[in-house]
């Protein structure tokens, strides 16, 4: 009885080995998203522990230095779940081949995959049919061992470079809308200090931004929830105050419309729906305004042309149109921005994490495709 039941312990532990592998592989190699099963869980596991310590934070500063924490050990913890399931995988597959105890194969994986050479087939004189494949076995959970702290050593600097580009016009972003950024500051600043005419190359480089958001956050997964420097600094309210300051000129502003506005908006649009897709978050793919309503009442719209106006910002006359077309651009990333502000935890701003959306890592659901 107990011979025949090596057959599916051997598959069993090959298997846990090969979805571990898979797993290292679409998280660190694959260069596109992929919420992988593993991965998701490990993140979940330890989103909870940080959540049940950030719920008892007395302010925002003290849960964003917890919170800090999350995405470091979180990704470190990765390699750790993946080399513990390689080494139970393995000492199944030992187990399997006809090592006499659980306890030998255990120590046999253990020196094998961190290739300490402590113990080994010789040591523990291990001959039978079974002595090739036990060697092999050996040698490639070493090779293993050793490819998966590679893949993290070559993974670190490709992700700080990716955060590091990201921060930089984060940063910028102050000196032009304060922080927490403000679309109405980054407006009536730029009217004050250069006029509005430079703003197209202003939405030129956040276009580029987004694209690069859109690949890098989708891709490296973990970067969503790196921090920036600043506790009152983010990514993604950065982002929203970009796309509201292009939407508020592209509709209330009284300017020759350009495209370069447009076209900003709708790289925004189209790089947070992808990261709403990696993270399997469901949203309208065609919204239309009144249709699919937006979390901005128009009283908050009317006392933001009443600052722009107090600015001297030239505003079109018609106030009821320029709602419609607001509505009608801000609609296309309402819900992800909302969305996504809550699951980083984002720090206050306008029209973004200000609208009481701050959730878990949501469940699984069926996304729409952008």
């Amino acid at each position: 009885m107990l011979d025949f039941l090596r057959i599916p312990v051997f598959i069993f532990g090959a298997a846990i080995v090969i979805f571990t592998l898979l797993s290292a592989i679409r998280t660190f190699v694959l260069p596109r998203g992929d919420n992988n099963f593993l991965t998701r869980q490990v993140f979940r596991g330890v989103n909870q522990l940080f959540s049940i310590r950030a719920s008892k934070a007395q302010s925002y500063l003290e849960r964003d230095r917890i919170m800090a924490l999350f995405a470091p050990i979180t990704l470190l913890s990765l390699p750790v779940i993946w080399l513990i399931l390689v080494l139970v995988g393995y000492t199944l597959m030992y187990w399997a081949i006809g090592i006499p105890s659980l306890y030998d194969a255990f120590k046999i994986s253990g020196s094998s995959l961190y290739t300490l050479g402590y113990f080994t087939i010789d040591t523990l004189g291990f001959i039978n049919a079974n002595g090739l494949l036990a060697t092999i076995l050996q040698f490639s959970q070493a090779t293993i061992g050793l490819g998966l702290v590679a893949l993290l050593i070559s993974y670190l600097p490709t992700m700080y470079a990716a955060f590091s580009k990201r921060e930089t016009l984060v940063t910028m972003l102050e000196v032009r809308a304060d922080s927490p950024p403000s679309p109405i500051t980054l407006i009536t600043r730029a009217h004050s200090i250069r006029g509005l005419d430079y703003l197209p190359e202003f939405w030129q480089e956040w276009e580029v931004w987004f694209s690069e958001i859109d690949e890098s956050h989708t891709s490296l997964g973990p970067i969503n929830f790196f921090r920036s420097p600043q506790p009152d600094r983010s990514w993604i309210t950065a982002a929203g105050a970009v796309l509201d300051a292009a939407s508020l000129m592209t509709s209330v502003v009284d300017v020759p419309r350009t495209p370069e506005a447009q076209l900003c908006i709708r790289a925004g649009f189209v790089a947070l729906r992808h990261i709403a897709d990696f993270f399997r978050i469901p949203y309208e793919t065609n919204p239309f305004f009144p249709d699919q309503p937006i979390s901005i009442t128009r009283e908050e719209f009317d006392e933001a042309c009443e600052e722009l106006a107090a600015a001297d910002v030239p505003l079109k006359a018609d106030r009821d149109q320029a709602w419609i077309d607001f509505a009608g651009w801000r609609v296309n990333y309402d819900t992800v921005l909302l969305e996504l502000a809550g699951l980083m935890m984002a720090p206050y701003a306008m029209w973004s994490s200000d609208r009481g959306l701050q959730r878990k890592l949501p469940r699984r659901k069926k996304a729409k495709t952008a």
